[in-house]
């Protein structure tokens, strides 16, 4: 990897932690030379969510044609970053990434100096906000909070972690900070 690669900033959390409002405030904040990836979700698109609608035929015919980067599943969707991000890494970009904790390892094994942001909530925020949001039926919100996948990642992985439980200025500023640290590379 030369020394002008671009930096990939993977943030991940559970359902309801505040990741798209917190990327939204990032967003408003930080300059242009920022590219923050699509993802394509087999689900219509709602307020307060970045994203790609795509059918499950949609998704699956750009999935065989190779046009993404990262792509899982979870909670009966498919999920998926094209591959433009690989141009914009290799033009010494910094690219933001709402991805998944599950997938996090398979993030890490494609792009090595990734930089990992956790964010998180207290589960009575956390089942507050899917409550607000209505986007899930009640058996859907408690799946998605019952849902606690294994964090795993290598010693030497950066990682960040961020509680959002509180205002989203304070959450914002803590995840600016992170974005703006020296990525560190293991020798």
């Amino acid at each position: 990897m030369s020394a002008d690669w671009g930096r990939l900033i993977y943030v991940m959390g559970p359902s309801g932690a505040g990741k798209d409002s917190l990327l939204g405030f990032v967003r408003e904040r930080i300059g242009s030379q920022v590219m923050f990836a699509h993802r394509y979700i087999t689900r219509p698109v709602s307020e307060g969510e970045n994203h790609v609608a795509l059918t499950h035929d949609e998704f699956a015919a750009r999935l065989a044609s190779g046009v993404f980067s990262m792509h899982w599943q979870s909670h009966g969707l498919h999920y998926g970053i094209g591959v433009e991000i690989d141009a914009w890494l290799a033009r010494g970009l910094m690219v933001i990434v709402n991805g998944s904790r599950e997938h996090a390892p398979a993030a890490l094994e494609r792009y090595p100096h990734t930089q990992f942001v956790h964010i998180h909530a207290n589960p009575a925020v956390l089942a507050a906000r899917l409550e607000r949001r209505g986007r899930e039926d009640s058996q859907q919100m408690e799946a998605r909070l019952a849902r606690r996948p294994a964090l795993v990642l290598p010693h030497e992985a950066q990682i960040t972690t961020i509680d959002n439980s509180g205002l989203l200025a304070d959450a914002g500023e803590q995840l600016l900070a992170a974005i703006n640290q020296p990525l560190k590379l293991a020798l």
